[in-house]
């Protein structure tokens, strides 16, 4: 696993690293020679451009500029002043360097000079502004980062593309759209999430110094991103020695008159994911409208009120049958009533591991006053329990409905209220965005996030089948927050390879969820073999 830290973290991990004798011009200088060397990886680079700006991050560029200068490269700066007009005690030490090492410098050039200027080259270096950057850019860069970006030409970003913010993932204002971003001691959580997953392109650590690495730990990370290898521990091992039974067995409670398709789609995703047998419980009044999409499912029908959800009758039903599953997915497609939130309560005081979502998640705002953490003792339970709330639902969670978490960042601050307050092992909160965060007590974890095709209809119900699948076959709820995030690379791998077979913007969650059997095995193959890329096709 990589470590993610808070922008704050990093500052104070160069701090330390300074008090150990490593001076922040000699973390300058390394700085600048990953990004030369990223550039220098690239093929067919004979001329380079650079783009400075006035802080550390400008430094790191000019440092850069003085390495491709070294390796035979011909290199323009472009400065906003004069190099001997910088400030501070590090960039005109670095800009007399690179000068006189023969970097050529072109001082604040009119756009039609500059757009010149990026044409002539093969590769931008993007120096203009860092991780401290907060806001939208002013001019000239606001002015610079439009023209790289029309220019088409390959950009290497020095630790964030500018006008990113690393800490949040936003961007305001313009924004580098970067091919490579070589990024300093750790990664930061702006460039996984949000804008940050389209600016970035690919994203390189460099550690800067052999004693970054345990400083980076004892910094706490916000989080850890996940990779391959990871996931072996909450695999199981492949056998012949299997029947449906040991396969594990979930329970699907969910439906509505008005939703009927969201608990078949949780079901259809679970028993895709591997579980043995699926149960699918839903309201009388629509079960034999279920019945007949559900050929391979049993479908039981419990009580229903007159508007076509379960009655509060129903909640004793929904307990026996949990009692007799490994796992339990309640939510989809349930809608919010006085019924609904008495099965949900009590499936939450039910001893069976359970995976709540949508509509289950509302009831829990209800039934907590939109104040979850400031009632753990309502999800304290011995077994264990997923919460999958996106950012909106996640806001009604914690009293934030009318302002929900905007970037990773929040989001993980706010699943972190919930499960610190709940403080147990066994639970986890999958906080789903464009980037999820598995959420538990000890650490936040990161999974590879899925394509833009997960974004439709019934892809979140997808997502809760599959945690239902994977929880029915580990039921002891081991690692909780890794076998969350195998689930959601198991649900991203399946929306790449239903976005294959139908388009980016074409794919449907049946599409995804018919997927889901070959992405577990590319996904269990990549963690099996991580050097070779997985034995199965996806």
């Amino acid at each position: 696993m990589q470590p993610v830290l808070n922008v704050e973290d990093v500052r104070r991990v160069e701090q330390a690293l300074e008090r150990r004798g490593v001076s922040l011009i000699e973390l300058m200088r390394r700085a600048g020679a990953s990004v030369a060397h990223e550039v220098l990886e690239m093929d067919d680079v004979a001329e380079a451009c650079v783009l400075v700006g006035f802080g550390n991050n400008g430094g790191d560029g000019w440092v850069a500029a003085e390495n491709l200068v070294k390796a035979g490269r011909r290199v323009r700066v472009v400065s906003p002043v004069p190099p001997e007009d910088l400030r501070g005690d590090l960039c005109p030490i670095v800009s007399r360097a690179a000068v006189a090492a023969g970097v050529e410098v072109v001082v604040a050039p009119p756009r039609p000079e500059l757009e010149s200027l990026l044409l002539s080259a093969d590769v931008v270096v993007d120096a203009m502004l860092g991780t401290g950057f907060h806001g939208s850019p002013s001019a000239p860069f606001d002015i610079w980062i439009d023209a790289l970006n029309a220019s088409g030409r390959r950009v290497v970003a020095a630790d964030v593309p500018s006008g990113l913010s690393a800490q949040t993932g936003m961007a305001p204002g313009p924004c580098v759209v970067a091919d490579v971003t070589c990024t300093m001691i750790s990664l930061k959580p702006g460039l996984l999430a949000d804008v940050g997953r389209d600016a970035c392109g690919a994203i390189v650590v460099a550690p800067l110094a052999e004693e970054a690495q345990p400083l980076v730990l004892e910094a706490d990370p916000v989080a850890w991103r996940c990779e391959a290898a990871d996931y072996i521990d909450v695999i199981a091992p492949p056998t012949n020695v299997q029947d449906k039974f040991s396969r594990g067995s979930v329970l699907v409670v969910g439906g509505s008159a008005r939703y009927p398709g969201a608990a078949m789609m949780a079901a259809r995703a679970a028993a895709r994911a591997g579980a043995g047998y699926v149960t699918l419980a839903v309201p009388s009044c629509i079960l034999t409208q279920v019945q007949a999409h559900m050929v391979e499912i049993p479908v039981v029908g419990l009580p229903s009120s007159s508007g076509g959800t379960f009655e509060a009758g129903a909640a004793s039903s929904v307990e026996r049958l949990a009692e007799r599953c490994s796992a339990t997915v309640v939510g989809p497609g349930m809608r919010v009533s006085a019924g609904t939130v008495a099965v949900c309560s009590r499936l939450v005081s039910s001893s069976a591991p359970l995976v709540m979502d949508a509509d289950a998640l509302n009831c829990l705002a209800r039934l907590t006053s939109n104040r979850l953490d400031s009632f753990p003792e309502i999800i304290r339970r011995s077994a264990p329990l997923v919460l999958t709330p996106h950012r909106r639902e996640l806001g009604r969670l914690v009293g934030l409905a009318d302002t929900p978490p905007e970037s990773l960042t929040a989001a993980l601050e706010a699943s972190r209220r919930i499960v610190w307050a709940d403080g147990g092992s066994e639970f986890a909160v999958v906080a789903k965005g464009n980037a999820t965060a598995c959420v538990g007590v000890e650490a936040a974890l990161l999974p590879k996030p899925g394509p833009a095709a997960l974004a439709t209809a019934g892809s979140g119900d997808a997502l809760s089948g599959i945690i239902g699948a994977l929880l029915a076959r580990n039921p002891g709820g081991e690692s909780l927050p890794l076998l969350c995030a195998l689930a959601c690379e198991v649900h991203g791998c399946a929306g790449t390879i239903a976005a294959q077979r139908y388009g980016s913007n074409g794919a449907m969650a049946i599409d995804i969820i018919d997927a889901i059997g070959l992405a577990a095995d590319a996904v269990e193959d990549r963690a099996a073999f991580p050097d070779e890329g997985g034995g199965r096709p996806a």
